[in-house]
């Protein structure tokens, strides 16, 4: 199989965190599973890595609420953002942005989640699930995930106006 981190990540969420079953306590099992379904073992150890390094990211968001960049600021990428997110993905995360779901310090998340991920190049869909799970566990944020979870599942959000 050709499955890379973003197949995993959205096997993971398709498995586990869309629905009512718990992502398993440990991880051994959860690896086994994935393996077990064809993808590498390299690429589940990646998605393992990339999970964790969220959840440490959105856990010390709070201490960088200080620096968040006013609603009104505007984003400029690096040319090695632009490399990886083209003006499409930039497109949406500005219309995402303003839609009301993707706050500043979200969107930043989502960039820094984009990067780690190791491959030349993202699409669209690939920065729609990025989203995805940087909204899934952000307090306070129900309203927006639901949002995202149309966008990627139906293609435009219900709500947006």
């Amino acid at each position: 199989m050709t499955e890379n981190l973003i197949d995993v990540l959205i096997y993971i969420y398709e498995n586990y965190m869309d629905r009512e079953e718990s992502v398993p306590a440990d991880q051994v099992i959860l690896e086994e599973e994935l393996l077990e379904a064809g993808f590498a073992q390299s690429e589940v150890h990646k998605a393992f890595d990339w999970l964790d390094e969220l959840a440490w990211q959105q856990k010390n968001l709070a201490e960088y609420e200080y620096m968040a960049p006013s609603e009104h600021s505007i984003r400029f990428y690096s040319e090695q953002e632009q490399r990886k997110i083209d003006l499409s993905i930039q497109s949406l995360l500005l219309k995402l942005e303003q839609a009301g779901i993707l706050a500043p310090l979200s969107r930043e998340l989502v960039i820094e989640r984009c990067m780690a991920i190791e491959t030349p190049e993202l699409n669209v869909d690939d920065v729609q699930w990025v989203v995805l799970l940087v909204l899934l566990n952000q307090p306070g944020q129900e309203l927006a995930f639901s949002l995202m979870e149309d966008l990627v599942y139906y293609g435009e959000p219900t709500y947006i106006h």
